[in-house]
């Protein structure tokens, strides 16, 4: 450090810009009940590399924050499940929000602080990832057009995207929408279906929830800006 001569009131850059710094806060959200559950389904093995990131996601400070790991259940039924067992605990079911990670998607460490910025303007806002391979699409569906639901990947033009549908690897969701009876059980569900008059319906289980609601009237968005890669272990290659 040089030597230097102090003669000014040294107030510290915070208080100097104030508003600023109010905004900034507020942007974050860290003063508010950010108590988040994170549910896991795992086939039991998480790769090295998926685990390093997970290790490195930063948190918002002096606030709860729990993982429910869910082992060897089809990846509907463990978010099912997860779900009953948060609402069964009347001090889990009182947490603000639900973090779904999935075992091959690797978050950049700010992308939980990122998607607390708009979870009070959505129900559901998840990070960016594509499908695997060398034709990956993005999974932002739909366009959250009120009256035009529908499932066709878009096209990732914006930093808060709203849409009909996400995936499940990096997404926040409010917890009141599992307290909401409207949504018939159960809330997630692989679908491979043949109905003779409908034709068939093959659903994962995310657009399988995302369908119902959306047609509550609950709104979801993509936030472009948390670029998640999706890790395949067998090629060692993160899409």
């Amino acid at each position: 450090m040089k030597p230097q001569i102090v003669f000014e009131n040294q107030q510290g850059v915070h208080n100097k810009e104030l508003l600023k710094s109010v905004e900034r806060l507020e942007k974050g959200k860290a003063y508010r009940d950010l108590s988040t559950i994170c549910i896991v389904p795992t086939r039991g093995m998480i790769p090295a590399k998926v685990t390093q990131a997970w290790m490195g996601m930063i948190l918002p400070m002096n606030q709860k924050f729990t993982r429910i790991f869910m082992i060897g259940m089809e990846v509907g039924e463990a978010y099912c499940a997860a779900i009953e067992q948060i609402l069964a605990v009347p001090e889990l079911a009182n947490w603000k929000y639900v973090l779904t990670l999935e075992e091959d998607n690797i978050p950049p460490p700010d992308g939980l602080i990122k998607l607390y910025e708009n979870i009070d303007k959505y129900d559901v806002v998840g990070g960016l990832y594509w499908t695997k391979g060398e034709g990956g699409q993005p999974m932002i569906y739909g366009e959250g057009q009120e009256g035009d639901l529908h499932f066709r990947p878009q096209l990732p033009t914006r930093d808060i995207q709203e849409c009909d549908g996400l995936g499940m690897g990096f997404t926040l969701f409010n917890m009141n929408i599992f307290k909401d009876t409207q949504i018939e059980k159960p809330w997630f569900k692989t679908c491979q279906e043949w109905d003779p008059e409908k034709g068939s319906k093959v659903y994962t289980q995310d657009l399988y929830f995302f369908e119902k609601i959306r047609k509550l009237g609950y709104k979801m968005a993509c936030d472009t800006r948390v670029k998640v890669g999706h890790y395949s272990f067998e090629t060692d290659v993160v899409w």
